[in-house]
């Protein structure tokens, strides 16, 4: 296999992975989201130590660094407890989509934070996918599922800041494997008091399903960093959007879950403007090249 068709396999692979942790995430029934977070953020904190304890030199951290971390790791948190807030209460596909909303906020915030101009494209797409959104969310009073649709998008929002933050991070020069356990490491402490103070007693099918959500996301995180290693963003990042395609499937299969004609809509404007995103910047950087 080329570069190309080993990112591609690596990213689809973290698609999977993603998507079978929200199915662990929703058959660990009714225990809050902070518990959930919570040994999510355990398992793929073990595995991160592990791999820089192989390296057998400790990445240090700067003091321009630091802050950068913090922020990412503050946003990450954040996206993480909403989108399995999001899980628990929506048809997984649903919950998968509104995540995926992350790519559009990280363009607000990397114009409002980077200072990034925002080109008309782009502007436009942004726009197209909050419409999507908005199919998705059916901002209504007599809908009930309202609030954890809201909560869902402002998941994605933590999830495209923390973005933000690690590409910024990419520019100091940071080992990347140090990112992913400083942000585990402190969502599990940010967590830990909440789990202390309000701990759900679980089955033993709990713990293996939260057991579970932590090993696929493991696998997620590092088949997203081996698959940007491969090939660039620009390449392959639309295929990151199969993600909502595996939940969907798995959904109908294990929950009979069905996503309604309204969402299917929302799932086409929002996947569109990915699409259309990632032709436009690969076009742009292609006429840079010429």
């Amino acid at each position: 296999m080329n570069s190309y068709a080993k990112g591609v396999a690596c990213i689809l692979t973290s698609a999977f992975c993603f998507a079978v942790m929200n199915v662990c995430v929703r058959m660990a029934g009714d225990l809050p989201s902070v518990q959930k977070s919570f040994f999510r953020n355990l398992i793929a904190a073990v595995f991160a130590l592990i791999l820089l304890l192989r390296e057998r030199q400790w990445p240090k951290i700067t003091r321009r660094q630091l802050p950068l971390l913090i922020l990412r790791s503050v946003f990450g948190t954040v996206g993480i407890l909403c989108n399995f807030y999001a899980v628990d209460h929506l048809v997984l596909s649903d919950a998968s989509m509104l995540n995926k909303m992350s790519p559009f906020f990280a363009i607000l915030c990397s114009w409002l934070v980077l200072k990034e101009k925002i080109t008309p494209v782009q502007g436009a797409a942004v726009l197209a996918a909050f419409g999507g959104s908005l199919l998705i969310i059916r901002p209504t009073l007599s809908n009930m599922d309202l609030f954890p649709s809201l909560i869902g998008l402002l998941g994605g929002a933590g999830a495209g800041a923390a973005y933000t933050m690690v590409r910024k991070l990419g520019q100091t020069g940071i080992n990347r494997t140090m990112i992913v356990l400083f942000f585990s490491a402190f969502s599990c402490l940010v967590t830990l008091p909440f789990l202390v103070f309000d701990y759900h007693p679980m089955s033993g099918t709990q713990l293996a399903a939260l057991l579970g959500a932590g090993l696929a996301a493991s696998g997620g995180q590092f088949s997203i960093t081996a698959a940007y290693c491969y090939a660039p963003a620009r390449e392959i990042s639309v295929y990151d959007y199969s993600q909502v395609i595996f939940s969907a499937f798995l959904g109908f299969v294990l929950f009979q879950q069905i996503p309604d004609q309204l969402s299917i809509i929302g799932y086409l404007l929002i996947c569109g403007s990915g699409i259309a995103l990632f032709l436009y910047h690969r076009r742009q950087e292609d006429c840079v090249k010429r």
